[in-house]
């Protein structure tokens, strides 16, 4: 048979060879089961997944695609979404499709059917699924017109809205239409042993070759989905799922997940009395407790002196203002849809706040600058408030109401690389401070194909994103690309850290912006007497100091160090004859400024102890007959370490060293 001409690419190798016509990508990686697609590059040099079907021509490069990388577990995941859609046209044959996209970690595929699903039909479709994946089915690409696709899918409404859609954006969280990228149409088939379709689904793939090459999955749980994202459309039922190589794999993710939920800093807060959610303030509204509130501040009064220690002069504005301000900085119409509706007043619009920026540029332009004040930085605890879905409220995680510790640089163009290089560092060595160290930064571009949604020159932008790139490559930390996360007023840089479990959180951010100077017309007179255009810079070090805490709850799962614990030191007296003596070692130990709480209760001492450990006290002070005689205590630590007979004064001055940050414990 006539032969062409490939390019196999295997890692960084490149090997030129001649197959046969007709070979199939599934040929070529015949010897490598780990592969279960492929990516290739046409004459046009354009990329593409493609199905291990798929038929090589003359010039491909081709690259084998497995199942644990990135595109490969999203294949299987969306194979995995197939199979349970046609497991639940199976058992529910009026069911109407939606969409069924990979997700992180897993999938999941919506359903119009006349009653929700509950947790007893995920067990019956999980057995639908194992027979389906055991029947080795083959999934089958066919290009279609779409008139075609109509015709086959006309019971299918859903489908037939995402064909008039064909090549467009359907939600940017749930995918794109059936287009494949090369402007076909496509049905995927489900083919029996007999070659029999014995269900469909338009789909742009690609695909697993067969559904035996499903090996674990799980159907988590239901949830209820506005049909495309959107409030106004009906009201679906999603179905989530997770699915893994391996078994090993899928039992290690359930017991992330069982740790993650032990962890759920929702949980946390209520059995901590930390923070609550009450209905009557409304969605996304926290109130923090005694204990919570001790937490939050000790944080805030470390970063405040941080900022000091680091330049910053702190200020406050107000909660709401004149819907002028946020024209003149930039934010309606780009931000409005995250802004509270407007309220009236004495025949003006005000607007609760969504960023403290504005109001530092006024405290910037309440007086003339010169560039001997530059860097000029300006930091607040500034409450805002921000519309988020009621779907996307989340814990203390995401919010509508927040407090930043938002802080603003304004420089002369020349310092910005040094003022982002200040940031960036003490951003990370804050973060480090609170017990995060595991790093990687995202930076986050204008997308050039939406024009419209950024302000600003090439040239700026061009400026903006290298100072950002040259920067971040300092740190020595992975910078991963994030085109089109930018704001609409300048590139940013994202700290995202990893906890405890190996979870990726985004806290800290650094942007750099060029737009809102010009909005406020801000100037400093140059050494030549000129008047020049400063550079902003946004910094927020814990991002949000609820999500920060929410985050930290889960990191350390409670259990906080000790100069940030609600109760530092839990004082047991084993009778009431030591009463009167914790009491005067609790007097001793506030003075020197830790936070301590005596059970003066008549219950027994080890359910004393137990109570603390429920409560995940850093450490125990307990007092018996021999104490009170001796004048020692005894300290049980939460991990553990226990330690005998100590003089009280000796008991509370390393108290009071344990209880301090480790940063200021060394003394730097």
């Amino acid at each position: 048979m006539p032969e062409i001409k490939i390019t196999h690419i295997d890692g960084a190798t490149r090997i030129d060879r001649a197959v046969t016509t007709g070979t199939t990508a599934e040929d070529l990686f015949a010897d490598q089961p780990a592969v279960i697609a492929a990516r290739v590059a046409t004459p046009d040099g354009e990329g593409h997944l493609k199905d291990l079907a798929y038929e090589l021509v003359d010039g491909d490069e081709v690259e084998g695609v497995e199942v644990s990388s990135k595109d490969g577990l999203d294949i299987l995941r969306h194979s995995t979404a197939h199979v349970l859609a046609q497991a639940v046209q199976h058992l529910w044959p009026e069911a109407k499709l939606g969409i069924g996209p990979p997700v992180e970690n897993g999938f999941y595929y919506d359903f119009d059917v006349a009653t929700p699903f509950v947790r007893d039909d995920l067990v019956k479709l999980e057995t639908a699924m194992r027979r389906i994946i055991k029947q080795n089915q083959r999934f089958r690409r066919r290009i279609v017109t779409d008139d075609e696709a109509h015709a086959e899918l006309a019971a299918e409404p859903y489908k037939l809205e995402l064909i008039e859609l064909k090549g467009a954006i359907v939600d940017a969280a749930e995918g794109a239409s059936a287009e494949d990228g090369q402007g076909d149409l496509t049905i995927y088939d489900n083919l029996n042993r007999d070659g029999e379709i014995v269900w469909k689904d338009l789909c742009r793939g690609p695909h697993l070759p067969t559904t035996n090459r499903i090996p674990a999955f799980k159907l988590m749980r239901t949830a209820a989905a506005y049909w495309r994202g959107d409030e106004k459309n009906r009201q679906l039922q999603r179905i989530y799922g997770i699915a893994w190589p391996s078994k090993d794999e899928l039992g290690a993710h359930l017991k992330r997940i069982e740790e993650a939920e032990r962890r759920d800093h929702r949980k946390l807060g209520r059995e901590l009395d930390l923070f609550s959610f009450p209905d009557e303030l409304g969605s996304g509204l926290v109130i923090f407790h005694p204990k919570g509130g001790v937490v939050r501040k000790e944080m805030e009064d470390y970063v405040y002196r941080r900022h000091i220690e680091a330049g910053f002069q702190y200020v406050t504005s107000p909660h709401i203002s004149k819907a002028g301000l946020f024209h003149t900085s930039g934010h309606l119409p780009y931000y409005a849809d995250m802004m509270f509706p407007p309220m009236e007043m004495e025949g003006a619009s005000y607007y609760l706040k969504s960023m403290n920026c504005p109001m530092h540029n006024l405290i910037y332009k309440s007086r003339g600058r010169s560039y001997r004040e530059l860097p000029l930085r300006l930091f607040e605890f500034g409450t805002v408030y921000r519309m988020e879905k009621s779907g996307v409220v989340h814990g203390l995680t995401r919010v509508r109401g927040l407090t930043q510790d938002d802080a603003h640089s304004y420089v002369t163009p020349e310092q910005a690389p040094g003022e982002v290089k200040h940031l960036l560092d003490f951003v990370l060595r804050i973060l480090k401070d609170f017990g995060l160290d595991d790093f990687y930064l995202e930076l986050s571009t204008r997308d050039d194909s939406k024009p419209d949604k950024f302000v600003g020159t090439d040239a700026e932008w061009e400026v903006a994103t290298q100072v950002m790139v040259d920067v971040a490559r300092t740190t020595g930390l992975q910078l991963v690309p994030d085109p089109g996360g930018a704001a609409f007023y300048g590139p940013k840089i994202s700290v995202q850290a990893r906890d405890a479990i190996g979870r990726t959180w985004q806290m800290s951010t650094v942007q750099y912006d060029f737009n809102q100077p010009k909005g406020f017309d801000l100037e400093y007179t140059a050494a030549d007497g000129s008047r020049q255009r400063p550079v902003m810079i946004h910094s927020a070090k814990f991002g949000s100091i609820e999500r920060f805490l929410g985050v930290l709850t889960e990191h350390y799962a409670g259990a906080f160090p000790m100069w940030l614990a609600p109760v530092q030191v839990y004082g047991i007296p084993i009778t009431e004859r030591q009463n009167a003596y914790l009491s005067e070692a609790a007097r001793m130990l506030r003075a020197n400024g830790i936070r301590v709480e005596v059970d003066y209760s008549d219950e027994r001492m080890h359910k004393k102890i137990r109570k603390a450990q429920l409560q995940k006290m850093p450490c125990m002070l307990i007092a018996g007959d021999a104490d009170l005689a001796n004048g020692t205590v005894s300290l049980r630590y939460r991990d553990g370490r226990q330690d005998y007979d100590i003089p009280l004064s000796v008991a509370v001055t390393r108290l009071a060293g344990a209880s301090r940050p480790a940063r200021d414990a060394r003394g730097e």
